[in-house]
């Protein structure tokens, strides 16, 4: 196992360890890591066997490693299972002292802090998925089904850019650049799907950026406008996506959530708990600002 910074990473190498491991996540490819995090580093074992990207940051001249903005899992990938003594190899073989971490669902680690996630499996048929909403879900979805919202796929990036920058958030949003340039290549690579809600006079209300990973959808980035939030139209989107993915071997990520309301929309949905892991060492307050 070996440490290598960003500038020894054989990028072609990488993409192929992402994109043929079984615990694949498009978080990890490197794309998406030279988006979110310029200059990240690695751990790679032998030729590119097993790999954990290192996301690098640096204050007041200590670096450390700290999980990047919208970016829910990373940790170790593979083609083969790795057991659990290998998954700690990578996580002894850390070169910061300081980090706060999040490794994805299969790298299991005794002792460290789980988080939520919710995940639905779309292999059934439409109805059947549709009997496993909670009752508040389908209620929701029948009485926007009787309003003039319509649901669409977007086909322009900065349909969907122009909503999110100008909606009000209740949450801490994540830099507008980084967002703008990960919609804006990853659609150009397919990586991304965009779906809008409109109302009756043609303006969109609400929109969902889903997120390609392997036989995963992401929910990625949802945004709506107070229309949006008012008629609820994000369950007709996401029923939408669902219904068209119904019967295929895909998971419907919802990405997870700590907060009541936004869990208890997503297990609305039928989706079940699925957790990961945060390692953490050495956080001082005096650089980490996440």
């Amino acid at each position: 196992m070996r440490h290598y910074k960003h500038h020894e990473i054989d990028f072609e190498k990488w993409d192929t360890c992402i994109n043929k491991a079984y615990n694949s996540l498009v978080y990890a490819q490197s794309w998406y890591l030279n988006i979110v995090s310029p200059g990240w580093e690695a751990l790679i074992l032998d030729d590119y066997k097993a790999v954990m990207p290192l996301p690098r940051k640096k204050k007041y001249g200590i670096a450390y490693l700290v999980q990047p903005i919208v970016t829910q899992q990373l940790g170790v990938f593979s083609e083969q299972k790795i057991g659990a003594d290998i998954l700690q190899q990578f996580v002894d073989n850390i070169p910061y002292k300081s980090y706060c971490l999040q490794l994805n669902s299969e790298n299991v680690l005794e002792k460290s802090r789980q988080l939520p996630n919710y995940e639905l499996d779309l292999k059934q048929n439409y109805d059947e998925l549709f009997q496993t909403f909670s009752h508040n879900t389908q209620r929701n979805i029948a009485k926007i089904e009787k309003s003039n919202i319509v649901i669409t796929e977007m086909f322009a990036p900065h349909e969907f850019l122009d909503l999110y920058c100008s909606t009000t958030k209740n949450y801490s949003e994540p830099d507008k650049n980084i967002v703008s340039q990960l919609i804006c290549t990853g659609f150009e690579r397919k990586k991304i799907s965009l779906y809008g809600a409109y109302s009756g006079e043609n303006t969109l209300i609400a929109s969902l950026c889903i997120l390609h990973s392997k036989n995963r959808l992401i929910y990625w980035l949802p945004i709506s406008n107070d229309e949006g939030k008012k008629t609820m139209a994000m369950f007709a989107i996401v029923n939408s996506i669902i219904r068209r993915y119904a019967r295929r071997s895909i998971i419907f990520d919802f990405e997870g959530s700590q907060i009541d309301g936004v869990a208890r929309f997503y297990k609305g949905f039928g989706a079940r708990l699925h957790p990961y892991c945060q390692i953490r060492r050495l956080r001082p307050r005096i650089i980490f600002d996440r």
